[in-house]
């Protein structure tokens, strides 16, 4: 295969050069255990902590908030039960949820609600996008933790944080944000947006896999994840995966330091690709066309299945998913469309793209020339696709 585009970034990124070679050290010549007292050991302690402080300056955070974790959905994980088990002592039992959050939040939530936990889920409307009043209204003298994304991971509609924190201190309740999407495509300060937890990936930004990172604001209490040695100041025991802590602070900070040229870049190409995608009949745009992450697009063709896309966009050589990696094997139609409003027959004829600083506009008239040409294949086949303009089915 001669043209190959890789336009699924919101599922993983490729690691950059940059963050492999600052990686390899520490696979080699400074490999000891950071718990360790002679000077291999000490010297990759340093690095833990340097990286530390660097992860906690690109989120206006203190170093000593920062706790290194496996990913996201272990942050995410480690954040609702810490705080639910926490604050369930106190006969506080009720959480504010989005009704779209990443399953590993939404898995999480149901097993609290086995637990006896009462979960409110937030409209998040056609735009894809919660209310403040909303929150408001939803806000109980026993409710816990408001824990709503910052970006979502299918539409990547952009959540109003800043009002959601200041309702939340304003209650003087915790509020966390997967923040997964977010981290690096946009500039976050978490003391100005009164955020007491935050989730991060390092494996959505050019970093490696399995490392990621809990911001938990400093006085906030919380249970610990895995009890054992002193590690993460006794809160995440065991030994810490230096090689990858370190590639996650230079990949952060190489993201956070270009973030003004790189949302530039894509927001141009995200609009190219979502105009040109547009001028195919019975097409739609999921979710705000402005408030939304600079590199995603999620489009709806109607008539068409969208595992069919996908391998027919894989044999011309490009890369996408119709949502969540987490999901992608499942065959029921993406909770967040359903959650937007969308029917099940349109939600199955999903396709997300998200672009990264490494794709170019060269990939995007590749997608452009190649998307039309397999919908037409894929509608000319579909019996859906000859009731739907016979007006013999309800389109959008």
């Amino acid at each position: 295969m001669s043209h190959i585009v890789y336009a699924d970034n919101a599922a993983t990124t490729p690691v950059s050069d940059l963050v492999l070679n600052s990686m390899l050290p520490y696979h080699s010549n400074f490999y000891g255990n950071p718990s360790s007292l002679y000077k291999i050991g000490r010297e990759a302690k340093k690095a833990v902590e340097q990286s530390r402080e660097q992860v906690a300056g690109c989120l206006g955070a203190l170093s000593n908030e920062i706790f290194f974790t496996s990913g996201g959905s272990e942050a995410n994980n480690w954040a609702i039960r810490g705080i639910g088990y926490n604050l369930a002592k106190q006969g506080k039992k009720h959480i504010i949820a989005s009704a779209f959050e990443h399953h590993s939040v939404l898995n999480i939530l149901d097993v609290l609600k086995k637990d006896g936990f009462e979960i409110t889920y937030l409209n998040v409307y056609k735009e894809g996008i919660i209310r403040p009043e909303d929150l408001k209204n939803a806000i109980r003298p026993d409710t816990a933790l408001v824990t709503i994304m910052y970006a979502n991971n299918e539409i990547g509609t952009i959540q109003p944080i800043q009002e959601i924190g200041n309702i939340c201190k304003e209650y003087s309740i915790i509020f966390h944000t997967d923040a997964v999407q977010a981290v690096g495509n946009i500039p976050i300060d978490v003391k100005s947006l009164n955020i007491d937890l935050l989730s991060l990936s390092a494996h959505k930004l050019h970093g490696p896999k399995g490392i990621g990172a809990l911001y938990i604001k400093k006085g906030t209490k919380i249970l610990n994840l895995i009890e054992g040695g002193a590690q993460e100041r006794g809160k995440r025991a065991g030994t810490e995966n230096t090689a990858g802590i370190i590639g996650l602070s230079i990949a952060l900070k190489d993201a956070c330091d270009h973030i003004k040229e790189r949302t530039k870049k894509l927001s141009l190409m995200r609009d190219r690709l979502i105009d040109g995608a547009l001028k195919i009949e019975y097409s739609s745009l999921n979710g705000d066309r402005k408030n939304r992450l600079p590199g995603n697009v999620s489009m709806c063709f109607n008539g068409i299945e969208g595992e069919s896309l996908l391998l027919k966009l894989d044999a011309m050589g490009i890369c996408a998913s119709s949502g969540s990696a987490c999901t992608s094997g499942s065959l029921d139609p993406s909770h967040v469309l359903l959650a937007i409003g969308l029917p099940h027959e349109v939600a199955h004829g999903s396709l997300r793209l998200t672009l990264s600083d490494q794709n170019t506009e060269e990939d995007v008239s590749y997608i452009l020339e190649c998307l039309p040409l397999i919908v037409k294949e894929l509608r000319d086949i579909s019996p859906l696709w000859e009731k739907i303009i016979n007006k013999k089915v309800k389109s959008f």
